[in-house]
């Protein structure tokens, strides 16, 4: 089923799943879903069932070496890819991604690599995973959501597209709201607040805003907005906050002038 008028600038993305009805889905709405009604992208969704070979559509099998679960079959994988993507190493292939919780964790450099590349495919598994020999023959890669299992791909998949579409030119109204967000410069994003300045909680606690945000002081709200943004980095993510810290420029020490010998101050 096919999603959005595709241009010759429009991102496309091929979605191999067993719930095409899935799709779009939630991304048929707010700023993807217009997105995709004017073709800044389209979304191709292609029902792996219809690539089965027998009256009962089957495309999964028990596993070999025994265990829990099914596996899907490589044959019908195979004649799904064929007929949605080219070989690896075609011209104007793109990429082809498995959601598996093995993969490369999708992070926003990947995001960003994803929406630079204009045609994207995703294979959405089911039950215990697919057949090693389709990845393998077909070039795929791998990506994972995070560090947990869903009951499938779909919802990965949707994340993936949300993700990437929204960095698509077009999409965002205001292109500087990336700038600041989480990832955006190694660090997670700082606090934000909106009228009304004082606020009185359930509780009768009066909560204000951080009276620097009040100041109109354009240099002292970037300087504190900043510094939240690494206290936030700092306590929430170690692992963020070394990445960055490794990558800020180290400050060059200034050399000592070594005076003639014999001279005193």
């Amino acid at each position: 089923m096919n999603h959005g008028a595709a241009g010759p600038l429009a991102w496309t993305v091929k979605v191999l799943t067993l719930f095409p009805e899935m799709f779009p889905g939630p991304l048929g709405h707010s700023l993807a879903g217009k997105a995709l009604e004017n073709g800044v992208w389209s979304l191709e969704s292609v029902d792996i069932r219809d690539f089965a070979r027998d009256k009962h559509r089957s495309v999964d099998d028990a596993p070999f070496g025994g265990g829990a679960g099914m596996v899907m079959r490589p044959d019908v994988l195979d004649a799904a890819f064929t007929a949605t993507c080219s070989l690896p190493g075609a011209e104007g292939r793109g990429r082809v991604i498995y959601l598996s919780p093995r993969g490369r964790v999708l992070d926003q450099a990947l995001v960003k690599e994803l929406a630079a590349t204009p045609v994207v495919t995703l294979l959405c598994g089911r039950y215990e995973g697919v057949d090693e020999r389709v990845l393998e023959a077909h070039g795929v890669e791998e990506v994972s959501l995070g560090d947990f299992v869903l009951s499938g791909g779909e919802p990965a998949a949707l994340a993936l597209i949300d993700a990437v579409v929204r960095l698509l030119p077009g999409v965002m109204g205001n292109v500087a709201t990336a700038d600041d967000e989480s990832f955006e410069r190694g660090l997670l994003e700082y606090p934000h607040y909106t009228r009304p300045a004082v606020w009185t909680d359930g509780l009768g606690v009066e909560r204000t805003v951080p009276e620097v945000l009040l100041s109109g002081h354009h240099e002292k709200v970037r300087a504190w907005r900043l510094a939240e943004a690494e206290r936030i980095t700092r306590a929430r993510r170690p692992d963020l906050w070394s990445r960055y810290e490794a990558s800020r420029p180290v400050p060059e020490k200034r050399a000592r002038r070594r005076r003639p010998s014999g001279t005193t101050e």
